[in-house]
């Protein structure tokens, strides 16, 4: 299959994966509503990309990864619903569309983003995960992890603390190692996990590769807060620059800033050197985060 073959595969897979599961849930038509709103299949969905190209490199299937492909992007949908909220970055666009507090409103964004994380950590304990129940044990302590103030939400305040002050490499690194990195790092260790013959040498291995795409996948966002426009991105041009946030294009300038993207990617692929030919999802992956337009 080509990349974009496996690509598209992909999304599809993942897409019939959450709207199956939120569809799942009993209760409010309208929290339902907002749920799909705001997984809407206008995103890129690299997070489950990673984790299906991930359990493919060590031997899996993508089958395997189904559970933790759809907790990833779950959690990443909740964290998108609550970065916009007003009290945050206040946003009005996501994906092209209207924010879940602007299509509806504050409270209900909110509540969306509480259900998604609740669901997707639902997902992971369910039966039909196919592995170990101490595997199962390490996937949701992995995702858990990531999730909370030793990754993504310690990320965002580190974000919010930085707003107008003068950041370092190494302090703008540290945050978004943590706001960016720490979910994709999970997405790549969670494919991975979800077959029970992975070895720590092909997990230490991922680790790294992770580590650094997660940087690489935040220096092209940066470059594209730029560079593009509202209408490619799907959200506001500028956004992170006008909030008076430090971006790596701020410390760096924009070809620097190329050229770390692409260095951190090849750092990135090199990390996969020991794995074969079903590795290469992933590297054309490392590839593709770095080129893309939004």
């Amino acid at each position: 299959m080509s990349q974009e073959g496996f690509m598209q595969a992909s999304r599809q897979r993942v897409n019939a994966r959450l709207w199956a599961a939120i569809a799942s849930d009993e209760g409010s038509a309208k929290l339902q509503d907002a749920m799909i709103h705001a997984c809407a299949d206008g995103g890129k969905r690299i997070r489950p990309l990673l984790t299906y190209a991930s359990a493919l490199a060590v031997g899996g299937s993508v089958e395997q990864a189904d559970a933790a492909a759809t907790a990833v992007e779950l959690i990443h949908c909740y964290s998108l619903v609550h970065d916009d909220l007003p009290a945050m970055d206040d946003d009005d666009l996501r994906r092209g569309k209207p924010t879940v507090h602007k299509a509806f409103d504050e409270a209900t964004a909110i509540l969306v983003g509480d259900a998604l994380q609740a669901l997707a950590f639902e997902l992971l304990c369910a039966d039909g995960v196919g592995v170990s129940s101490e595997q199962r044990i390490d996937m949701i302590a992995c995702l858990a992890s990531a999730a909370g103030a030793r990754g993504m939400v310690g990320g965002q305040a580190l974000d919010f603390e930085a707003v107008g002050e003068a950041q370092t490499l190494e302090q703008l690194e540290k945050m978004h190692s943590l706001k960016t990195g720490a979910l994709i790092r999970a997405a790549i260790r969670l494919g991975a996990l979800s077959h029970d013959l992975c070895s720590a040498e092909a997990l230490a291995s991922l680790d790294v590769y992770a580590a650094k795409l997660g940087l690489a996948f935040q220096v092209r966002d940066d470059i594209l807060d730029e560079i593009s426009d509202t209408a490619t991105l799907g959200k506001p041009q500028g956004s992170d620059s006008g909030a008076n946030k430090p971006t790596y294009l701020s410390l760096l300038g924009l070809e620097v800033a190329r050229t770390k993207a692409e260095e951190l990617a090849g750092e990135a692929i090199k990390a996969l050197e020991h794995f074969d030919e079903k590795a290469e999802p992933l590297r054309r992956l490392a590839d593709y985060i770095v080129e893309r337009l939004n």
